[in-house]
């Protein structure tokens, strides 16, 4: 029996609001979860050295190099840096190193939950965009109100403001991503607007429309409104990424409050109480599936290679969820299937 090829992801172990506390742990979660990976750890040497030697880890794996291995480097890429300033000082950090692990195809993935803005404008420079990708966008998928199904939602914040055909691009991306990594048949793909109507939102939306529903390689149906989101009325929403994030965050808090209300109503007296612990192991299920954590990681896609933003604010949980959808990425070969897929859907739109 032939053995699982060994999969190779770097990990920007500094990033995020809590480093390396975070992604080792988190690190040390996914080899144990899938024995044919190898995480590459980028960063501070001695930080990672002494983080790994608390840990439970077999010292045999850090021997062999067999799941983890270390790249040191000097620098770190803060949540406050300026994209363009990163960009040009700070080439030897854990995010920059990781992402050219990538491109030397020393690695096949990398994730970071280090400053969004720096990692895009890395990415962007050291990978380089799929031919005929004007740009790249930020991929996530969200729960539905059908508890085996989820949402492709894009572009969730790389891009302010998207003219006509980038979001075309993004619905052909998109449909890609939903096909290639939930196997979904024609997935259903809808724009993000102000009202289902076609006479409603901005010009560049409802000529958007128009290059979507003349492609027919896309299921294009039409306008979504942001209270549909959840209703699993389609498979990919697109947007841009201003529109995006906002309806991210909020969907995030939106979650939270409802966790933090329900709490303190079935504390508020002793006949809530009782209620509350009656009814506690199915709430807990059901805020499970609504757990933003478990839907954590964002793909960048429309790269030639494969990038993961993890949130920032990211628990070990979480990080751990963005590196396996990394792995799943890498498995289902995601960059190559999409510059396959959209060779044919850009020439066929390239005069729209």
């Amino acid at each position: 029996m032939s053995l699982n090829p060994v999969l190779t992801i770097a990990l920007d172990v500094m990033g995020g609001d809590q480093g390396p506390f975070i992604t080792i742990s988190s690190a040390i979660m996914a080899i144990n979860h899938q024995p044919n990976l190898h995480l590459i750890l980028c960063g501070d040497e001695i930080i990672i050295t002494e983080a790994l030697a608390q840990s439970n880890i077999s010292k045999s794996i850090l021997d062999n190099h067999s799941q983890l291995s270390i790249l040191a480097t000097s620098q770190v890429v803060s949540m406050t840096d300026k994209p363009i300033v990163a960009l040009r000082t700070k080439k030897d950090s854990s995010m920059r190193k990781a992402l050219d692990l990538v491109h030397e195809g020393r690695a096949q993935a990398c994730v970071s939950a280090g400053n969004t803005g720096a990692l895009l404008s890395m990415a962007h420079f050291v990978l380089k965009n799929i031919p005929g990708v004007e740009r790249p966008a930020l991929i996530s998928s969200l729960p539905t109100h059908d508890k085996d199904k989820h949402v492709f939602m894009l572009d969730l914040g790389a891009n302010v403001f998207c003219d006509s055909h980038v979001l075309y691009q993004f619905g052909v991306m998109g449909s890609v991503m939903a096909e290639q990594v939930d196997g979904i048949e024609k997935p259903r793909i809808a724009l993000l607007n102000m009202g289902e109507e076609a006479i409603k939102g901005s010009d560049h939306i409802k000529q958007a429309a128009l290059e979507l529903s003349d492609n027919k390689d896309i299921n294009y149906i039409g306008f979504i409104e942001g209270s549909d989101i959840f209703s699993n009325k389609a498979d990919v929403i697109v947007c841009d990424g201003f529109v995006g994030n906002v309806a991210l965050k909020t969907c995030e808090g939106v979650a939270r409050l409802v966790y933090q209300k329900s709490k303190t109503a079935f504390s508020a007296s002793l006949v809530a109480k009782l209620f509350g612990s009656l009814l506690k192991p199915s709430f807990k299920k059901l805020f499970k599936t609504m757990n933003p954590d478990q839907y954590n990681g964002a793909s960048l896609i429309g790269l030639r290679g494969i990038v993961v933003k993890s949130h920032g604010n990211a628990n070990s949980g979480a990080f751990f969820a963005a590196i396996m959808e990394a792995v799943k990425e890498v498995e289902r070969q995601v960059p190559e299937k999409i510059k396959n897929s959209l060779e044919h859907g850009f020439s066929a739109n390239s005069d729209s």
